[in-house]
C-alpha cells in the first residue's frame, strides 16, 4: 500500500470513528444521499429521477392522489409537484383527471405507457436497492424498513 493510500485509509477510518459518524441525523442523511445517487443512476436510462419516479409510482399504484396529497406525502413544495407532473404529462406517462370528490382538484392517473415505464424502472430501483443492502440479512431489511416507517410516518 502506498503512503497516499495509507493516509487515505487512515483518514477514512478516523472519520468513521468520529463523533459525527455516530450522529443519527448525519447517518440518515448520508444513507439517503447514497440511496438517492444509486437510484438516480438506475433511473437515468428510463428518463426519471427519484422524485419523478415517486410521482409515477403513486400514479401507477392506482392511489389517484391529488396534487396536494402528493406534495404532503412526498414532503415537497406544491410548485415542485406541479413541475414533476408537467414533465411526466408531457411524456404521456400520467394524466390529470378531475377529482370526483372535489371538482376543483385533480387526481393523477398513470397512462398505459406510464405503467409500463414504472414497471421497468421499479425493477431497476429494486436491483440497485438489493445491491446497496447486500451486507444485510433479510431480517435486517425488514427491521430497517420498520424503523424507517416509524420515522417517516410518526403519526
Amino acid at each position: 500500500m502506498s503512503p497516499a493510500e495509507r493516509t487515505r485509509s487512515t483518514g477514512r477510518d478516523r472519520l468513521r470513528d468520529s463523533v459525527l459518524a455516530g450522529d443519527l441525523s448525519f447517518l440518515l442523511a448520508r444513507a439517503n444521499a447514497r440511496a438517492l445517487a444509486a437510484a438516480n443512476t438506475a433511473l437515468a436510462p428510463h428518463g426519471l429521477k427519484a422524485r419523478s419516479y415517486s410521482v409515477l409510482a403513486l400514479a401507477a399504484d392506482d392511489a389517484r392522489p391529488t396534487q396536494r396529497e402528493l406534495a404532503e406525502f412526498l414532503h415537497l413544495d406544491p410548485s415542485q409537484v406541479v413541475a414533476l407532473i408537467d414533465g411526466l404529462e408531457q411524456r404521456h406517462l400520467v394524466e390529470r383527471h378531475a377529482d370526483p370528490a372535489d371538482r376543483r382538484a385533480n387526481v393523477l392517473v398513470a397512462t398505459e405507457a406510464g405503467r409500463a415505464l414504472f414497471a421497468r424502472a421499479q425493477d431497476a430501483v429494486r436491483a440497485v436497492g438489493l445491491d446497496s443492502l447486500a451486507s444485510m440479512t433479510p431480517r435486517d431489511h425488514e427491521r430497517l424498513a420498520h424503523l424507517l416507517r416509524l420515522l417517516a410516518f410518526p403519526d
